[in-house]
């Protein structure tokens, strides 16, 4: 996880054969250091072919899911290492170097009232052995921190690190989203700090999720306070271009964010990478 990434929504959430082909190819051509592969559906994917085209690529590979309501963690945690354990499974088999991602429950997943203790042991136990897993596969394993609009459970860089602390195992990361620390943080340079000890990857995504530099986000914070901790992890582009409609309604994503994938890649991919050359972040 080093260097510049794109999420895969930028082209297809299906990682089918076709939906892989095509977004690998596109990530190429951009001068992506890697890919972050939406893991949704871990039983349907054909783990061999997705690596079999990765290597052809020379493209590594970030894997990131959500959890479907069946198997939320902070209600039922054994649901959720079993849904966990596939997805490591898979990821693992297409060589990716991480599982990343709201690992620790649903978008979308709001109880209407504050996290209890009962959910959030419910969620460290499962997390836990998740994470035991995912260091027996050789991967990487991140939560990521979402607004209070998709989860009432971990919202801010201060609760991601909490849980990563309270389970311990050094293989956790911390994975924070510019969107969200957008509407969180005190300011997202504040979320930065309070994340640098675990803080290995970060989704650059702007404040209406659609092409980074014409929105709200202050990058210039954003850029200066990862330079300022010595960032060194993955840097991945997200906006949301192409998205079923169970993940749009999670998202709350109701309209075009952007004109196209191609405007997103034109206009935002040059903005992050001359602010990441800016702050020294990269070459």
């Amino acid at each position: 996880m080093k260097g510049f990434g794109v999420h895969t929504s930028m082209w297809t959430m299906s990682w089918d054969a076709e939906g892989a082909a095509r977004a690998i190819a596109a990530a190429k051509g951009s001068g992506m250091d890697f890919i972050e592969i939406a893991l949704l559906d871990p039983a349907s994917t054909d783990a061999a072919l997705g690596r079999r085209l990765l290597e052809q690529a020379d493209l590594p590979a970030v894997c990131s899911l959500g959890l479907p309501e069946p198997v939320w963690a902070s209600k039922n945690p054994e649901g959720a290492v079993d849904f966990l354990k596939l997805a490591i499974e898979k990821a693992a088999g297409l060589g990716a170097e991480a599982l990343s991602g709201v690992t620790y429950g649903g978008i979308g997943e709001r109880s209407g009232a504050p996290p209890t203790e009962t959910e959030l042991s419910n969620v460290a136990r499962a997390l836990e052995e998740a994470a035991r897993c995912a260091k027996a596969a050789g991967l990487l394993f991140g939560i990521e921190p979402v607004n209070r609009y998709e989860t009432h459970l971990i919202n801010t860089a201060a609760q991601g690190v909490a849980m990563i602390e309270r389970i311990g195992a050094e293989n956790m990361f911390l994975h924070l989203d510019t969107y969200h620390m957008n509407i969180e943080e005190k300011g997202a340079g504040n979320g930065i700090l309070h994340g640098r000890e675990h803080l290995r990857y970060i989704h650059l995504s702007e404040s209406d999720r659609g092409t980074p530099g014409e929105g709200t986000c202050d990058w210039d914070e954003i850029f200066a306070t990862l330079s300022a901790i010595g960032f060194k992890g993955g840097l991945a582009m997200e906006s949301f271009i192409n998205m079923p409609p169970e993940i749009a309604f999670g998202l709350s994503v109701w309209r075009p964010v952007a004109e196209s994938a191609d405007h997103v890649i034109d206009q935002g991919l040059p903005f992050l990478r001359g602010k990441a050359r800016q702050y020294g972040l990269i070459e």
